[in-house]
């Protein structure tokens, strides 16, 4: 078996509306399609919902379902909370700041951008309490082709240790050096 991509990756969402409101107005995602059901369709477990589709680009959909007879919407508290998030790729660092801007006038509040080296990013939170990424490639080929060749032995050895593995620190060489200056 090869998968082709990712159909959709779904989430809960806490009201259907604003949910769709918010993707709509500050991410510009077109609303795809509701589907609203009495029962479950895969365990015929009667439970009511709305499941939306939204575009997420280039064949990517970004689904959510509001579950009105579930207990309250949480988060695993044993998880911190920049662990679980949604990443969305944009164009360049400009496109990158440009959000920034347009996030923080909606009233936002919007974190970095933050430079992984490879990425740069800003991280904000949906009116689900979901942590957003937005994020623009700024690797080079030959950046992309070090990390490659240490990702298995990376792995081996975290897997071995349980430590930090220090084989790309490189990423973030700039920044040590700015603060030791």
């Amino acid at each position: 078996m090869k998968i082709e991509k990712i159909h959709h990756v779904a989430y809960r969402c806490k009201d259907a509306k604003e949910t769709v409101d918010f993707y709509t107005k500050h991410l510009n995602m077109d609303f795809l399609l509701a589907i609203s059901e009495d029962r479950v369709p895969s365990t015929k477990e009667p439970d009511p919902y709305m499941h939306l589709f939204l575009d997420a680009g280039n064949g990517n959909i970004l689904a959510f379902f509001e579950l009105p007879n579930s207990p309250e919407m949480g988060r695993d508290l044993n998880t911190p909370q920049w662990v679980q998030h949604i990443a969305f790729q944009l164009a360049d660092v400009e496109a990158l700041e440009q959000a920034k801007r347009d996030l923080e006038a909606g009233g936002i509040e919007v974190l970095g951008p933050t430079d992984h080296g490879i990425i740069q990013s800003i991280y904000f939170f949906d009116p689900n309490g979901h942590r957003i990424e937005l994020t623009t490639i700024t690797a080079t080929d030959e950046q992309m082709k070090k990390l490659d060749s240490v990702k298995w032995e990376m792995l081996d050895e975290w897997t071995e240790s349980k430590s930090t593995v220090r084989k790309a620190d490189w990423l973030h060489a700039k920044e040590f050096e700015s603060t030791t200056d």
